[in-house]
């Protein structure tokens, strides 16, 4: 079995659809979260949190499948690099849970920066040095 064309195919695979996936899935997330955000803001229970960061956690999920989907490449592209810096403050949270507030205002402002930095740093790959997805 070569892993290395399981997981860095050349060319990169396309997920049929993908474009509506990464739509729906991102419409989800920026609802759950935005809730999510807000209820820590405002000091509502955690028990009503808890279905919303379980959204939350589900859209994510398929939008990162959906770009691993393709290649584990997109890992290394600074796009792919926001997101795991994302997941990596998520996961301090349980640690610095008086600080969560600040750290998911952080979180957004990775995503923010993240999603609309232009294509050719978005899609720029530390591992081939050059960018690797066509950018308008």
């Amino acid at each position: 079995m070569d892993l290395r064309a399981i997981f860095l195919p050349e060319p990169r695979r396309r997920l049929p659809h993908a474009r509506a996936w990464n739509v729906g899935g991102r419409t989800v997330h920026l609802g759950a979260t935005g809730v999510l955000l807000g209820g820590h803001v405002f000091g509502a229970d955690t028990d009503a949190l808890l279905p919303w960061l379980y959204v939350a956690m589900a859209s994510g999920a398929v939008m990162f499948a959906v770009e691993l989907y393709s290649s584990f490449d997109w890992l290394a592209e600074v796009g792919g690099l926001a997101v795991v810096l994302k997941l990596a403050l998520l996961c301090a949270i349980p640690f610095a849970w008086s600080a969560r507030v600040p750290i998911l205002f952080a979180v957004v402002a990775v995503a923010g920066i993240g999603s609309h930095m232009p294509g050719k740093y978005r899609h720029y790959s530390l591992r081939h040095r050059r960018v690797m997805k066509e950018t308008k």
